[in-house]
C-alpha cells in the first residue's frame, strides 16, 4: 500500500457530499483498471484507495461493471473531445503536435485513462468492450482522417502508403502514453516539448514550431 492510500484511509469520506465522493471513487476506480485491466482490477482496491466500504461502491454504481463503464465515459469522452479540437486549424505537421500536445494535457495526472479506452482484458463479447470500442473507432478515425490529410490524395496504387502511415502514428501514440506511464514525473509540456524535439531531429524539414509562449 502506497503512502496516498494510507492517508485515504485514516481521513475516510465521512460528511463529504456524494458528488465529491464518487470523483473520490471513480479516480480511484480509474487508477486500479488502468494498471492491472477490468480482468484483475478489484472493486476491493478501489475502496481501500479510495477510503470508502466496499458495499459503497455498489450503492454508487451498482457493480464492478457499472463502475467500470462510468470510469470509460469519462476518460473516452475527455479523449475523443481533445483530439477532435486538435484537428482544426492546418492539415500539416503541426496537427500532429497539437494533437500529441491535446491528449497529453487531457492525460496529464490522468495518464491511466489511456489504458481503461484501449485495455485488452475486457470480454470481447461484452457491453464494456463495445463501449469502449466506441471510443477505439473514434480516435482511430480522426487518426485516419488527420494522416490522410496531410499526406494529400493519393493515387489508387498509394492507399497502402495511408494505411501504413496511419497505423505508424497509431504505434507513435501508444507508445509515447506507454513510456509517459513508466515516466509519471514528466508533466504535459515535458512531453509536448520533449516530442517536439525529437520529431526536430527525426525530420528537420518538417518538424513542427514549439508551441509559442512555452517555458
Amino acid at each position: 500500500m502506497d503512502k496516498q492510500e494510507k492517508v485515504v484511509r485514516t481521513v475516510g469520506t465521512k460528511g463529504m457530499p456524494r458528488a465529491d465522493r464518487e470523483r473520490l471513487i471513480l479516480d480511484a476506480a480509474a487508477h486500479e483498471f488502468g494498471a492491472k485491466g477490468y480482468t484483475r482490477g478489484s472493486t476491493a482496491a478501489v475502496a481501500a484507495r479510495a477510503g470508502i466500504s466496499k458495499p459503497m461502491i455498489y450503492e454508487y454504481f451498482g457493480s464492478k461493471d457499472g463502475l467500470y463503464l462510468t470510469c470509460l465515459e469519462y476518460a473516452g469522452s475527455r479523449l475523443v473531445e481533445a483530439v477532435a479540437a486538435a484537428q482544426e486549424g492546418p492539415s500539416d505537421i503541426t496537427r500532429a503536435a497539437r494533437t500529441l500536445e491535446a491528449i497529453f494535457r487531457r492525460l496529464e495526472s490522468r495518464v491511466d485513462d489511456w489504458a481503461l479506452v484501449y485495455d485488452t482484458t475486457l470480454p470481447a463479447d461484452g457491453p464494456l468492450h463495445a463501449a469502449a470500442a466506441v471510443y477505439r473507432q473514434e480516435l482511430n478515425r480522426l487518426g485516419a482522417v488527420g494522416v490522410a490529410e496531410f499526406l494529400g490524395s493519393p493515387e489508387a496504387g498509394e492507399a497502402l502508403d495511408t494505411d501504413l502511415a496511419t497505423h505508424l502514428w497509431y504505434g507513435t501514440v501508444s507508445a509515447a502514453v506507454a513510456w509517459w506511464r513508466h515516466h509519471p514525473e514528466q508533466s504535459a509540456d515535458d512531453m509536448t516539448a520533449r516530442f517536439e524535439r525529437i520529431f526536430a531531429v527525426l525530420y528537420p524539414r518538417t518538424a513542427a514550431p514549439a508551441t509559442a509562449g512555452r517555458p
